[in-house]
């Protein structure tokens, strides 16, 4: 009787602690406010400052020739535009770079390549080291998988003319958001983030944090704030909260975008997902006892706290999903459940948060319905891989930054995605949580089911993509005719 009491109150602390998530999510959603007339002030053209545009690029050879196309069509004056390639490649994207680069020069573009004798720092180094030979007085970043619209700078410089502010992050957009499932239930989650915490955040005055593209910062903000640093794998969160415990204002512009490329297959997602955790880990170790000592408002101090702890999320989801078989049938032994407090205050709350960030975005009922449930499952089938990149962030090295792979508009070949931890991994948890399910329901704990049933399918999902990824990774290759050059240098 009393490891049983022992047992359901280990489960009850647990899911309480995954509530507090979910109560965050609540808090958030209750101050949301969503008007589409919102928008910044654009700038007179002749006080327009002068701006570099910065591409970060690594053996990208399926979407450099976009992103760098796209950063020769904005619409800004070309005296004050200056565009740098900041190209780190090793492969055949070096030829597409340098090709593109030739192409503005020759309609007049200030544009050039900028290339490093080593890959020290990965995108950290590369950024820092072309903010020493930038010109601009800003800095605009874009990832390679970004495809700016024209009007970009146009639309955020305004918010420059207050001294104050040293950032304008804009909203991420989705290239290829109905490509499939996965990629639906990826734009949900990031939509929660663009959409709503952000824009919450920035409205009550909490710290936000540069998301590493799709931004513009004040030059000597970055330098005043200590530079680009590379100890951590989120060199834009570190940043972001070094720069506003100096003194920076961030800016958060919530209806200007810039449509980007998400993952396409499971194993590019986890890769990435995985190096946001750790580093957001790594960042955590880093400043959040600097931002607690701080002269800040206790919200600004606790909204900090929740931002960088978001990840343990995951470890203790796979605590209750381990415990679930053996916790659920004795939960009775507990006032109202022991899954009360977690049904009560976290699943709702995620599921409307998630919700009604789609229908800001102009989302069908149908539409909203279907992604926002496979939004869930995927965060909650993510969790192991999550676990791990969190637990990895707690030691000492930093780590590799994985490149994110994308497929652009498949005219070139793309690059295979580095695939993450045991393939069958998620599979068993699937398993075993339908263990935990069928002991719910033999315990008549219906709402507890139903519950677990997410964990069925999320693990199920991640587990069965995860392992076709691995079998197409071993199956036999033929042999691969000789890839003609990318561009031909002939008249």
């Amino acid at each position: 009787m009393l490891f049983d009491n022992l047992l359901v109150a280990v489960y009850a602390v647990l899911a309480g602690l995954a509530a507090v998530f979910g109560l965050h999510r609540a808090w958030l959603l209750a101050r949301f406010r969503w008007d589409e007339s919102e928008c910044l002030q654009p700038s007179a053209h002749e006080q327009l400052p002068r701006v570099t545009v910065q591409l970060p690029l690594y053996n990208e050879r399926t979407v450099a020739a976009r992103v760098i196309r796209a950063a020769g069509e904005l619409d800004y004056p070309r005296a004050k535009l200056e565009i740098q390639v900041l190209d780190d490649s090793s492969d055949e994207t070096r030829e597409v770079v340098d090709f593109e680069v030739e192409e503005l020069r020759a309609r007049g573009i200030d544009a050039h390549v900028v290339r490093r004798a080593a890959r020290t720092g990965f995108k950290a180094g590369a950024l820092a080291h072309g903010l020493a030979l930038a010109r601009g007085e800003f800095v605009a970043v874009f990832d390679a998988d970004f495809t700016p619209r024209p009007d970009f700078l146009q639309q955020v410089m305004g918010a420059f003319a207050d001294a104050r502010v040293d950032l304008v992050q804009a909203r991420w957009e989705h290239l290829n958001r109905d490509a499939s499932a996965l990629t639906r239930a990826q734009a949900v989650l990031l939509d929660g983030h663009f959409v709503i915490t952000h824009k919450v955040r920035f409205e009550r005055g909490l710290f936000l944090h540069f998301n590493g593209t799709a931004g513009v910062w004040r030059k000597s903000a970055i330098e005043r704030a200590g530079g680009w640093q590379h100890d951590t794998l989120t060199e834009d969160l570190d940043l972001s909260y070094r720069a506003q415990l100096a003194g920076s204002r961030l800016v958060y512009a919530a209806h200007v975008t810039a449509p980007a490329e998400l993952p396409a297959d499971i194993a590019a997602f986890k890769s990435q997902q995985a190096r946001w955790a750790r580093g957001t880990v790594q960042t955590a170790r880093k400043l959040l006892g600097r931002i607690l000592r701080a002269p800040l408002h206790w919200r600004v101090k606790l909204e900090a706290a929740l931002h960088f702890s978001s990840h343990a999320g995951h470890p203790i989801v796979l605590a209750l999903v381990a415990l679930a078989p053996f916790a659920v049938p004795r939960a009775h032994a507990v006032p109202l459940g022991a899954y009360g407090v977690f049904l009560g205050l976290c699943t709702p709350a995620v599921v409307l948060f998630y919700e009604r960030s789609q229908r800001a975005v102009g989302r069908s009922l149908a539409q909203r319905l279907r992604d926002c449930g496979l939004a869930v499952a995927l965060g909650l089938g993510l969790s192991f891989e999550l676990a791990r990149a969190a637990c990895a962030g707690l030691r000492g090295s930093t780590g590799e930054f994985v490149r994110t792979p994308k497929r652009g508009d498949g005219s070139h070949a793309s690059y295979p995605a580095r695939a993450l931890g045991a393939p069958g991994a998620e599979l068993a948890l699937s398993a075993w949580s339908c263990w935990a399910l069928v002991e719910a329901a033999r315990a008549g704990a219906w709402s507890t089911a139903a519950l677990l049933s997410l964990y069925v399918v999320g693990f199920g999902w991640v587990g069965a993509l995860s392992l076709a990824h691995a079998r197409r990774r071993a199956a036999p290759r033929g042999c691969e005719p000789a890839r003609a050059p990318l561009y031909s240098h002939t008249p």
